[in-house]
């Protein structure tokens, strides 16, 4: 798990006067340039990304489109990049652009736990609002419990779940962005945890056989399968089994995997929490000792895991015994 190594500012060693600590930051300072953004600029630059589009940017600021303008040219002068490709059909971000907008949905994430964090400090409260971004079967079998103990311990928090498919950037990507707080996620896949962030493992959930109810021969009937399906170590293990055949029918998620087996149309190989609440009309296999695993964990940034609310799902999530532990 990637960790983030700590900057502290050292105290003025003996001898040393606190004027000579400042003149030292000074000079460091002139490696380059110092970027004093305001948060209402973050918020436009973070608008304009969202709406892709300037004038759409302004509208749902209630700014005008020429202050929106000045406001990101202001912006990429002094960060010293260009942020937005400017066209007839709107403004799209640059590579610049995408890695700035995602540093600064953080910085205003931070800005907003802050209140909430100071009145957790004097008051002993959990509150405000916690994005949380999961795959599908973690959101539907996973963390409904999870949230129903949050609300119960902290009413006045406020969790907020988006389903986000676990290929490419996946959920861990959304924490990276700034669009949540906190991921459920598979470990060292194909999405595996951006530089920067950090994480633990939750769960260790088995691969199953799973095929129509009652069918005579069902490692004759065709492979349903879904992008999300497998980790590189399932792909390795898949690749090894000859029984296998090659997927004759590609479906969106999970939930439509189990529709097209429970309906007679093929056979799948389907972890632990994709099953959760399978219908009698699909038969579960184990697949011996040999079987594939993968690992569900949490992500999130080194600056949320200490707030109270990032703080408080882990421990629920830690305690959570739906899945036998890793």
């Amino acid at each position: 798990m990637t960790r983030r190594g700590e900057n502290a500012i050292s105290a003025p060693r003996t001898g040393e006067s606190a004027g000579s600590s400042v003149r030292g930051t000074a000079r460091d300072s002139a490696v380059g340039p110092a970027v004093d953004l305001a948060p209402h600029e973050l918020r436009i630059l973070v608008a304009v990304e969202r709406e892709r589009g300037f004038s759409a940017a302004a509208a749902a600021l209630g700014l005008t489109q020429s202050a929106v303008s000045h406001s990101v040219r202001g912006s990429e002068r002094k960060i010293g990049a260009v942020l937005f490709d400017r066209g007839r059909t709107g403004a799209r971000p640059t590579a610049a652009g995408e890695r700035v907008v995602a540093h600064a949905r953080r910085i205003l994430r931070l800005l907003d736990a802050l209140a909430a964090e100071a009145r957790g400090a004097t008051a002993g409260v959990v509150e405000g609002p916690l994005r949380i971004a999961a795959f599908r079967s973690a959101a539907l079998h996973l963390l409904p419990p999870v949230l129903a103990r949050l609300r119960a311990a902290h009413p006045g928090l406020e969790p907020e779940v988006r389903v986000v498919r676990e290929v490419g950037p996946g959920t861990a990507g959304e924490v990276a962005a700034g669009r949540a707080d906190l991921a459920i996620a598979t470990m060292g896949t194909s999405s595996p945890i951006p530089a920067g962030l950090v994480g633990g493992v939750l769960l260790e959930e088995p691969y199953s056989f799973v095929h129509p109810a009652g069918h005579p021969d069902p490692r004759s009937l065709p492979l349903v399968d879904w992008a999300e399906a497998c980790t590189s170590s399932t792909r390795d293990w898949w690749a090894a089994q000859e029984w296998i055949p090659r997927a004759s029918m590609e479906t969106e998620d999970d939930g439509a995997v189990l529709a097209m087996v429970s309906a007679g149309h093929g056979m799948a190989i389907m972890p632990a929490l994709s099953l959760t609440g399978a219908p009698p009309t699909v038969e579960i296999r184990d697949l011996g000792p040999r079987r594939p695993t993968r690992e569900v964990g949490y992500v999130t940034t080194p600056e949320l895991a200490g707030t109270l609310a990032v703080r408080a799902a882990i421990r629920e999530l830690r305690a959570d015994r739906s899945v036998a532990p890793a």
